[in-house]
């Protein structure tokens, strides 16, 4: 598959995404939203693809925002429409059934930031900066920093992020909860992938059943989500997998998966 502002490419059931437009600091304009929905609804279907890491290229930044170049001169009606081709990408990322990693590199900051917050996993470089600066260009995020922010953060401080404008370094990021680790610029991609491996070792259709109980449970009361939680173990006993995992444990030896 070949884009005009990704790269892309695949090994060993490793789907690795990058975010090309470095000149501008990867920023996110129309055609990388509608790239990006191309590539994960390419990804969702293909079986081979098992797991995804998501990262943008060169040293500086992931992604340091949605790109203001283009937005500047937008009327209410344009705004719209950019905001639901954004939407359609970012929902398309989060609802991935196999899961995803952002390695995060530098910025990442309104659009990247929010961008990052559609993956599982957030692993980061020392060097990343987070922050949704756009009270300070007059607007909100509009890529679901105030929803996803706040449920990943808690209120608060979403609250004070998005109000003050302020960005964070790495280490206030993990206290936070925003991202899951932080390692040296040099070892950010090697982190990455060995995660990747290790998803990819387990069982696809496992992994999807763990995503959907967290994702779909989250958003509502605990008696619901309980009950979602039942159904998805419950689908677990369908797969073969399932039944090698179990007779690899009683055998004390390495579980084999087959994805099916």
């Amino acid at each position: 598959m070949t884009y005009k502002t990704l790269l892309y490419e695949k090994a060993d059931g490793i789907a690795k995404v990058t975010l090309n437009r470095p000149e501008a600091l990867n920023a996110l304009n129309s055609t990388v939203y509608t790239e990006l929905y191309d590539v994960f609804e390419a990804i969702e279907n293909d079986a081979d693809a098992r797991v995804v890491v998501l990262t943008g290229s060169g040293e500086k930044a992931f992604a340091a925002g949605s790109d203001v170049v283009e937005m500047q001169h937008m009327n209410t009606l344009e705004i719209q429409q950019f905001v639901a081709v954004i939407r359609k990408a970012s929902d398309r990322i989060y609802s991935l059934t196999k899961p995803t990693i952002a390695a995060i590199n530098g910025y990442a900051l309104g659009g990247g930031c929010e961008l990052s917050m559609c993956c599982d996993l957030r692993i980061c470089s020392e060097k990343a900066r987070f922050g949704q600066p756009e009270i300070n260009l007059g607007l909100i995020p509009g890529a679901c920093g105030t929803q996803r922010l706040a449920r990943i953060i808690g209120m608060a401080k979403a609250k004070e992020l998005i109000y003050l404008g302020d960005m964070i370094k790495a280490d206030e990021a993990l206290r936070l909860g925003l991202v899951n680790k932080v390692v040296p610029p040099e070892s950010l991609m090697d982190e990455a992938m060995e995660w990747a491996k290790k998803l990819a070792s387990k069982s696809s259709p496992v992994l999807a059943m763990a995503k959907m109980a967290i994702q779909t449970g989250i958003d509502t009361d605990i008696a619901s989500g309980l009950n979602i939680e039942a159904r998805c173990v419950a689908l677990c006993f369908a797969t073969e997998d399932q039944k090698e995992g179990m007779k690899a444990f009683l055998e004390k030896r390495e579980a084999k998966f087959k994805n099916r």
